[in-house]
């Protein structure tokens, strides 16, 4: 993801995440740190014609990463680019060489805990009124062997 990727990459978080959209502001502070030799994030996007359908993003401290957001366009669903978007993120952590990954999903969110199941993660609590402003709960996920779940799996684009 670079800078010019933020205004459709806005476009498609406002209409998957209405209520806990992030803002212009959080993406360039997370793209600063994205770049150069203190580098400790990585976000991608996929594209599909002229068009962003879907990105992720993962940020490195340590031994330990942080998924921070994936999302795919609506009309995406079902097609593998979440499981690509996230095995982009795992190859990155171990890039990072973290030992353990750790996420947040939205508890009502089976679609994407699944995913998250599929490649390795595992519940171990949950963050009650994690999102604001709907005080809906996180269910925190943690992944301890990301070099494990990402064979065999690609991301073009």
């Amino acid at each position: 993801m670079r800078w010019w990727d933020i205004d459709p990459v806005l476009e498609l978080e406002r209409d998957l995440f209405p209520e806990d959209a992030w803002s212009r502001g959080m993406f360039w502070s997370e793209l600063a740190h994205a770049r150069g030799p203190e580098a400790n994030r990585r976000y991608v996007v996929a594209e599909s014609g002229p068009g962003i359908v879907g990105y992720a993003g993962l940020v490195a401290t340590g031994d330990q990463a942080d998924v921070q957001t994936i999302a795919v366009a609506r009309e995406r669903w079902g097609t593998g680019l979440g499981a690509r978007l996230l095995a982009e993120l795992l190859r990155a952590a171990t890039a990072f060489e973290c030992a353990e990954i750790m996420l947040e999903c939205r508890v009502d969110n089976v679609r994407a805990q699944k995913l998250y199941e599929r490649f390795g993660f595992e519940p171990i609590g949950v963050r009650r009124g994690y999102y604001q402003p709907g005080n809906v709960d996180a269910l925190v996920m943690r992944l301890t062997t990301p070099e494990n779940s990402v064979q065999g799996t690609e991301i073009n684009g």
